[in-house]
């Protein structure tokens, strides 16, 4: 019987108060369990970090690892970004030769799949991060005064635009191949949504979403 120790994490006491965020992880780890666990499994301890944007400590965290590696249980995430964002913490986790983790979203992914996946989700966001920064340096070169509510909202929506036109054309790069291969606008949202990557607002992908997707990068080209 293989042994499991859940990790979860929200980012607000509210929020995880009202189940937002924490009943989507729970969905996914359930769904995990009830498909991918392959034998009889038994759940030892749930452990969940509420953390404010300012507070980076995650003690459940530590004390899950801990459990994992002493008990020899397989340590189960939601998502990977719920264990961190910091490559270099993912990638000590992986060294961790005590520790086996899981993570539900992607189910089939091995280490260095994960290891992969956490470093291109750190580029992608130092990528937006660095264009927000351009645009504003920009707009301010241009002798927009950025102080001012209206030029400011005017300014962080062009911004906005600019992130959804690089977004769609980083996402063309995986959508087209897919739509050659002629696979159908539903089965490439269930792809991306098992290589974790979200929508624009964090929600998963649907077949209108894929659509737009390829409509926008079109726009644009």
């Amino acid at each position: 019987m293989i042994k499991y120790v859940l990790y979860y994490r929200v980012s607000t006491g509210k929020q995880a108060k009202s189940g937002l965020g924490l009943d989507a992880q729970k969905r996914d780890t359930d769904l995990y369990l009830s498909n991918y666990s392959g034998q009889p499994y038994e759940v030892i301890e749930v452990f969940t970090d509420v953390i404010s944007g300012k507070n980076s400590d995650k003690p459940a965290l530590s004390e899950a690892i801990r459990l994992a590696c002493d008990s020899g249980a397989v340590l189960l995430v939601s998502k990977l970004d719920r264990l961190s964002r910091d490559v270099g913490q993912i990638d000590k986790l992986i060294k961790n030769k005590k520790l086996d983790f899981k993570v539900a979203c992607m189910p089939n992914a091995d280490k260095f799949q994960l290891q992969l996946y956490a470093v291109l989700a750190e580029q992608e966001r130092d990528f937006i991060s660095e264009r927000t920064k351009a645009a504003l340096k920009e707009a301010k070169a241009r002798g927009v005064k950025l102080g001012g509510l209206r030029d400011k909202t005017n300014e962080r929506n062009k911004v906005i635009q600019q992130q959804a036109k690089d977004r769609a054309t980083r996402l063309i790069t995986i959508v087209e191949p897919l739509r050659q291969q002629g696979l159908s606008l539903q089965r490439i949202a269930d792809e991306l949504n098992k290589l974790d990557y979200k929508t624009a607002r964090g929600g998963k992908f649907t077949a209108m979403q894929v659509k737009r997707t390829v409509e926008r990068y079109k726009s644009q080209v």
